[in-house]
């Protein structure tokens, strides 16, 4: 694996929000967008930049009330899935990106979903990493989540507040991993988030959550999309994963029947246990829909 490209650390500012992203590659290479998953960063892309830095421009966000990102009052950021995927566009425009491949993982699927909707002109390909939009593959981690899309109580929220802590997001990060490959996973991963967590974010992240149930409804789109549009895709896919198991990989191949499809023997943070072999797919993939 390639991996001796800097990554650079930087700030954007986007409608008055303070947007910090690491990037690695040329500024004038062609454009791979990583919008990160809950509960992460740009830091789930640490080792993934350098490893494409040196063909392509490899640019990676922090949302806001992640990372190293502003976390704005609630009266100017409204910590929606809509704002996010709407902030996400307004990145790319501050940063002047016309054409990207877009990596789609967790919450960052929704986001750049979105993003390749609006503009479908723009999107040289996608990369669909362990990021669902069929409902009827989810898998039995949603359980809970979907008592509480059905009916929204305050306990049901209460919950869910209990969840954005260190716990929590450590269990997040290992879910159903094989006992064997837990120790592949950095603990930086949640202790960074957590170290991170004040009132303002906690309750901005419990918002984000809430509003989960919101995408449900964007599924039938987003899906309509990959069979008007059919963007070159590759699909890279830890199974060992609670809310994304095989089939949710599979179900992709409804409406992407010339998609390539990788299972690997990994979990939901498959950058984690699985990079060396992430990246090769990814490599082979940008050469050929992105050179």
């Amino acid at each position: 694996m390639v991996a001796d490209a800097a990554v650079h650390h930087r700030t954007v500012e986007v409608d008055g929000i303070t947007i910090f992203y690491r990037e690695a590659g040329p500024p004038d290479a062609p454009v791979v967008l990583l919008p990160h998953g809950y509960p992460s960063s740009s830091f789930q892309f640490r080792n993934l930049l350098p490893a494409l830095g040196d063909r392509w421009r490899a640019i990676a966000p922090d949302h806001p009330g992640f990372g190293y990102s502003d976390t704005p009052d609630p009266r100017r950021f409204a910590y929606t899935f809509d704002a996010y995927a709407d902030l996400l566009r307004r990145f790319t425009e501050a940063l002047d990106l016309t054409r990207y491949v877009i990596y789609l993982q967790d919450y960052g699927s929704q986001f750049g979903l979105r993003l390749a909707m609006a503009a479908p002109q723009r999107v040289a390909g996608l990369v669909i990493q362990n990021g669902d939009i069929y409902e009827d593959q989810h898998g039995p981690r949603y359980a809970p989540l979907k008592r509480f899309w059905r009916e929204p109580t305050d306990e049901g929220r209460e919950r869910l507040a209990a969840a954005v802590s260190e716990e929590g997001f450590r269990g997040e990060f290992l879910g159903e991993l094989p006992d064997r490959l837990v120790d592949r996973v950095s603990p930086d991963l949640w202790r960074l988030s957590a170290a991170l967590l004040d009132p303002p974010r906690r309750d901005a992240l419990v918002r984000l959550l809430a509003d989960q149930g919101s995408t449900l409804a964007w599924f039938p789109r987003q899906q309509e999309y990959l069979r008007h549009h059919r963007p070159p895709t590759l699909i890279v896919w830890g199974p060992h994963d609670g809310y994304m198991p095989e089939g949710a990989a599979r179900a992709y191949l409804r409406d992407l029947p010339d998609a390539e499809l990788h299972l690997l023997d990994g979990g939901h943070w498959l950058l984690e246990t699985h990079l060396d072999e992430v990246a090769r797919l990814v490599r082979d993939f940008l050469g050929r829909v992105h050179p």
